[in-house]
Order: structure tokens, then C-alpha cells, then sequence
């Protein structure tokens, strides 16, 4: 057994023991994850709005405020700026708080703590103070949300040195990565994908997956390295599915970590495909898609048969219910920008 095996094992006085294969959901995997890490730990807090007695706007945190008692899981003033900054004075002295921002768009008012303080403590004390917090951000659209609700922020995390983010796309990885993001000294932006919180797998848990700053293949192919992650792997493996039909083979990778980037993963990819496209729901402008992009054509022109693609959300604010299928990108989308290459 690794370190990190260990390290996610609950024991089995305390924490959820293991059980046979069920079908088991995003949201449940990351309840469960909290709950064997709060079992672990008594360092481990967690603490946001609607995360006690309600169980969070997606249930995540359902139950756990009734099993672990209010002095562990506990419901907060609507207030994110004052949820971070008590976190990070919280972790200063000792504990390890795992902290809900609602919705995407509600972590903008904790902005400045999240970036002037939270990412910067552990530079700024040459290491001597570590913010081992957790803030868990259900993002993207796909859900009917009205704006605000439905924003696609993770540029703004991945351009801040000092803070980790990842995000999963699956039920094991959500449950092992969030364990993974929870034993980290280091501060990590944990994006949950809300469209997919009631994906289900067959999975026996606790589980332990690759490590969480570590992209994944989970489609192999030969004529072009698709890179997606959170609620576009889903999409990136049905242009996988539809790419087959047309004759094209299409490798498709889980990126897991935006920050720090897995650039030997994708790279080992791209030089064998020699092409590559990225998929993200935010818009296309300045978005995430632009820095893998510039990373691929920096460190591997010469393996490049045609530029590297962005198939994004357009260029305007989040858009209503009824128009969110048209902006969001689709397998066939994902399509039609291949078929602009000079095959």
C-alpha cells in the first residue's frame, strides 16, 4: 500500500467501511469523501452556506452536520468573503477547513481573500505558514441555472500562483481527488462540475484513483489528442464516439489538474496525434483554452500537423435557460472545428 493509500483508508472503527460495487454518484462520492475525511481527522471542519442541516444547495454535504454535531459541519453567514477569511485563520492555527462556495459565481465576493491572502501566505512567510483549506466550487452550466449560477471561473484560480486547482469528472475521482485535496498542506480550488453531481459508476468505495495533479487518457486514438475537462469529458468522448463514424480517431484526455498543468501527459499525447484541440465552457476569449493552447505550440511545433483548436462558450455573459444548449459546445461542434483542418 503507497503512502497516499494509507493516507485515504478510513479506519474502520470510524470512517465508512468498505462495501461491495454500487452504483454511485458524483455528489455521493464527495459525501462520502467528506465523511472519511472528517472520521480521519478532528482537524477537518467543514463549514459553508446550507452545508449543515439542509445538506448544500446539491445535498454534497447531506447528513454529515447531524453525524459529526455543529462544532465540525456547520452552516455560516451568507457571506464568502468572511467564510475564506475565517478559514484561513481557522488553518493558521492547525485545522484543515473544507469550505462550500454555492455556486461559481458566488465565490467572486471573496475574491481578494482568496487571491491577496489565501495563495500567498506560504510565499509570503517563506513557507513557515501553510493554508491547508479546501474550497469546493460547483461550476459550469448544464443545470437550467440563471446567471450566476452558471459560470465557468476556473481562469481566474489558475492565473493566481499558489493555489491549486483541479477538478473531477467522474465518481471515483471525485471521491479520491477531494481526499487527495483535503490531506494537502497547500490550499486547492476543488471545481465540481454540477451537471454531472448524478453521474453514476459501478464503484466499491473508499477508492483511490491517480494522483490528482496527474491528466488521464481515457480514450485512446491515433489522429487527434482531445483535451477536456469536468463537464466536457462527457462531450469530448461522444465527439470521440461520432468522430469513429467519420473515420477519425480521436484520443481523448481528463486534464484532472488545470493547475499545476500535466504537460508530460498531453505532450506524450500530442507528439503522437501531431494535433490538438481543447474544449472548456467558458468563453473562448482569454479562457483556459488559450494557455494549453500557447503550451502545446510552444514545446511541440515540430510534432504539429495544424494549429491547435479551441471549441469554447462564446464571447457573452452566461445566457438564459432556454438558450444554454446553444452555447454550450456539443460532440458536434467539437466536429465541425476538426473538420477545418486540411486533413
Amino acid at each position: 500500500m503507497t503512502l497516499l493509500e494509507h493516507r485515504l483508508s478510513p479506519p474502520s472503527t470510524a470512517a465508512t467501511a468498505a462495501t461491495a460495487a454500487t452504483s454511485v454518484s458524483i455528489a455521493a462520492a464527495l459525501n462520502a469523501a467528506l465523511r472519511d475525511a472528517l472520521a480521519v481527522d478532528p482537524n477537518v471542519v467543514v463549514f459553508g452556506e446550507d452545508v449543515g442541516p439542509l445538506g448544500g444547495v446539491f445535498r454534497v454535504t447531506d447528513s454529515l452536520s447531524a453525524e459529526f454535531g455543529e462544532s465540525r459541519v456547520w452552516d455560516s453567514p451568507l457571506a464568502e468573503s468572511g467564510i475564506v477569511g475565517t478559514a484561513i485563520g481557522m488553518a493558521m492555527y492547525g485545522l484543515r477547513p473544507v469550505i462550500e462556495m454555492q455556486f461559481d459565481a458566488f465565490s467572486y465576493p471573496a475574491f481578494e481573500q482568496i487571491t491577496s491572502h489565501l495563495a500567498k501566505m506560504a510565499n509570503r512567510t517563506r513557507g513557515r505558514v501553510t493554508l491547508p483549506i479546501v474550497i469546493r466550487i460547483p461550476y459550469a452550466g448544464g443545470i437550467g441555472g440563471v446567471e450566476h449560477h452558471s459560470d465557468s471561473s476556473e481562469v481566474y484560480w489558475t492565473h493566481t500562483p499558489g493555489l491549486t486547482v483541479v477538478t473531477p469528472s467522474n465518481p471515483a475521482d471525485a471521491y479520491s481527488m477531494l481526499r487527495e485535496a483535503i490531506e494537502s498542506d497547500d490550499p486547492v480550488i476543488f471545481l465540481e462540475p454540477k451537471s454531472r453531481y448524478w453521474a453514476k459508476e459501478s464503484l466499491t468505495l473508499p477508492t483511490s484513483t491517480a494522483s490528482m495533479l496527474k491528466a488521464q487518457v481515457i480514450r485512446e486514438g491515433t489522429d487527434v489528442s482531445l483535451l477536456a475537462y469536468g463537464p466536457t469529458v462527457k462531450t469530448a468522448l461522444q465527439a470521440a464516439d461520432l468522430g469513429a463514424t467519420e473515420g477519425i480517431s480521436i484520443e481523448v484526455i481528463d486534464l484532472r489538474s488545470l493547475s499545476p498543468f500535466d504537460d508530460e501527459t498531453v505532450g506524450a499525447s500530442v507528439r503522437k496525434t501531431s494535433r490538438a484541440a481543447v474544449v472548456h465552457e467558458a468563453a473562448q476569449f482569454g479562457g483556459y483554452g488559450a494557455e494549453v493552447a500557447a503550451r502545446i505550440s510552444e514545446r511541440h511545433f515540430y510534432y504539429l500537423s495544424a494549429p491547435v483548436l479551441r471549441i469554447a462558450g462564446f464571447d457573452i455573459p452566461y445566457p438564459s435557460p432556454k438558450l444554454e444548449e446553444f452555447y454550450l459546445p456539443t460532440a458536434e461542434r467539437i466536429l465541425a472545428a476538426l473538420d477545418t483542418w486540411e486533413w
